[in-house]
């Protein structure tokens, strides 16, 4: 069966990590009768809980999410499953009546879904597992020594083997989706430093440290899943070379390098409609749904 996805009515909320993203999401959801969507490279994976901030069994029980908990840390996750289970979600949460809403900061998963991409076959698991053996200088040489042209991430090992893999060609973007309303969370930069740091702080009583130590003996710390800002800031911790208190900074540092990164990707789509109030959103959607 064709799916219908791609012209049915779909909120889309972006930003910055610690943004307020899910918070806008879940009061979205219970005005506007919708499901949450999650477009997050992390929480994808089962296991990391606590470090990926999940939304919490209450939220969960309230409002539908959907692609949490998809795959285990150790395995690989692409943009481009990621764009076809969003789909099939869209077109689930749409059959029953419901409004979806595509809420997320990874900039890839969203536009996937947002731009139709078109994205190269499946890597033959060899070449994936040699690119996957590589360090980040390597990736970046072996880029170089093709002439491919480097991800604007350049840092991030799972861009690098994806240019990589298709050969340096790029993605195929097409027009913005119809139907479909892109709202940004805007946030000051100060209060953003602040709402990261609360962060940490939560997730370090909730046991961050033990949560981290027990994925990564389980799945090892070259699990795709444990590159995630939080689980790499406590590798140092668990090892013991540095104190707790330098882990929470090099995290909440992680964060904040995450959230430049994140704002760098958003500010470039002019499709997005910024907002600093719920409020705010609440009437571009109303709006919206019913135009």
């Amino acid at each position: 069966m064709e799916s219908t996805a791609n012209n049915t009515p779909l909120v889309v909320i972006v930003g910055e990590t610690a943004s307020g993203k899910s918070a806008l999401a879940m009061k979205l959801a219970e005005l506007f009768n919708g499901e949450i969507i999650a477009a997050d490279s992390r929480t994808v994976y089962k296991s990391l809980d606590i470090g990926t901030a999940k939304p919490t069994e209450t939220d969960r029980h309230r409002i539908g999410h959907h692609l949490l908990d998809v795959v285990d840390p150790d395995q690989t996750f692409t943009a481009a499953d990621f764009k076809r289970l969003a789909l099939h979600a869209i077109d689930d949460i749409t059959a029953r009546g419901k409004l979806p809403i595509l809420v997320g900061g990874s900039g890839l998963y969203i536009d996937a879904v947002l731009y139709d991409f078109s994205f190269a076959p499946v890597v033959d698991p060899l070449v994936r597992q040699e690119l996957q053996a590589l360090s980040i200088a390597e990736l970046q040489e072996r880029i170089k020594k093709h002439k491919y042209e480097m991800p604007e991430n350049d840092q991030n090992p799972r861009h690098l083997m994806r240019t990589i893999e298709r050969a340096g060609a790029p993605v195929v973007k097409n027009d913005l989706r119809p139907n479909t309303l892109v709202l940004g969370v805007r946030i000051d930069r100060d209060e953003l430093r602040k709402k990261i740091t609360h962060r940490v702080d939560i997730t370090i009583e909730r046991g961050l440290a033990a949560e981290v130590e027990q994925v990564s003996k389980k799945y090892g710390w070259d699990a795709p899943g444990l590159q995630a800002p939080a689980y790499k800031a406590f590798r140092e911790y668990i090892d013991g070379s540095i104190s707790l208190d330098q882990a929470k900074a090099k995290n909440v540092q992680n964060d904040l390098y995450l959230a430049k990164r994140q704002r760098t990707w958003f500010r470039r789509n002019n499709s997005i409609h910024w907002i600093s109030k719920q409020t705010d959103a609440v009437d571009l959607v109303t709006t919206f749904l019913n135009k």
